[in-house]
């Protein structure tokens, strides 16, 4: 069943975020999704996070949909003007990408290619009405074109936010619904009670919202986050399992399963895992909550 169908449909969706290698060879990436082909939904294709320079997300999603893998391809407003971003989308739907999301794309500054310049020719909203408008077959000239793509669309939203934070992004969450957003992808969550004041606003717009799980990789990481995210909340109680766990790394694994299974029950219509390079552990993880 596609992704689509599966979300309009009211099925749980598992989404995974699968980074595209550094490099050319993507036998890695291609054994850690096959791996869990038909369990993952779709896997969410980085288009280089962190402005690290990678195989493209066009590139990545295309070989994974050449092994039977359906991918969300990340488009990026960062890395290409309005020419290259039009094109891409329509060589990507030609190839069969049926799935896309939008990002604004990180800072070149914080990357590895610190001289490089961002392009930002045109904002978030504006790609997304550009997606919109070639799906009503013209492009952003105004020109007919042939064959309008058809996507399912997505985006991302802060639900950490608070104060006049949230409601600047309940702002930009309404925005892009009205051009086209179909679905949001959302921070980390280790505490449903702390995005609370977000789902109580979001519940009346009846748009999809897909709670990252990210895979915690030791205490050291969950320490860091807690004191420095401020848009990610981790429990105490959280951090005092994983420390006083024998075997850390596999409480990391058993704190995501929990978290997908608590998602789940709560009436989510899926998660976004991310595993960061442990894509092996994502088994472990959809197995600890009985998928």
């Amino acid at each position: 069943m596609k992704l689509k169908e599966k979300i309009n449909g009211g099925k749980f969706a598992i989404l995974a975020e699968i980074e595209p290698p550094k490099g050319s060879d993507t036998t890695t990436m291609v054994k850690n999704a096959t791996r869990v082909k038909g369990v993952v939904d779709a896997f969410i294709v980085p288009e280089m996070s962190n402005a690290v320079m990678r195989m493209s997300a066009l590139g990545g999603s295309l070989i994974l949909q050449g092994h039977g893998v359906e991918t969300v391809m990340q488009i990026c407003c960062r890395d290409r003007n309005r020419l290259a971003l039009q094109a891409d989308i329509l060589a990507a739907n030609g190839c069969g990408i049926m799935n896309i999301m939008t990002v604004t794309g990180e800072d070149t500054g914080l990357g590895d290619h610190h001289q490089a310049r961002a392009v930002y020719d045109i904002k978030q909203i504006e790609l997304l009405q550009a997606i919109q408008t070639l799906q009503s077959g013209r492009d952003m000239a105004g020109i007919e074109i042939e064959g309008a793509p058809s996507f399912l669309v997505g985006s991302g939203v802060n639900a950490g936010a608070r104060g006049k934070d949230l409601d600047g992004e309940m702002v930009k969450l309404d925005a892009k619904i009205k051009a086209g957003c179909e679905f949001f992808i959302i921070p980390p969550v280790f505490d449903t009670g702390a995005i609370k004041p977000f789902l109580d606003r979001v519940e009346e717009r009846h748009t999809k919202i897909f709670p990252t799980v990210l895979l915690l990789k030791s205490l050291g990481m969950a320490r860091y986050m807690a004191r420095n995210m401020d848009h990610v909340h981790i429990p105490d109680e959280i951090i005092k399992r994983i420390q006083k766990a024998p075997d850390k790394a596999r409480e990391c694994v058993r704190l995501a399963a929990e978290m997908v299974a608590e998602l789940k029950k709560a009436g989510f219509p899926g998660v976004n895992l991310v595993t960061i390079g442990w894509e092996k552990k994502i088994p472990e993880i959809l197995g600890g909550m009985g998928v």
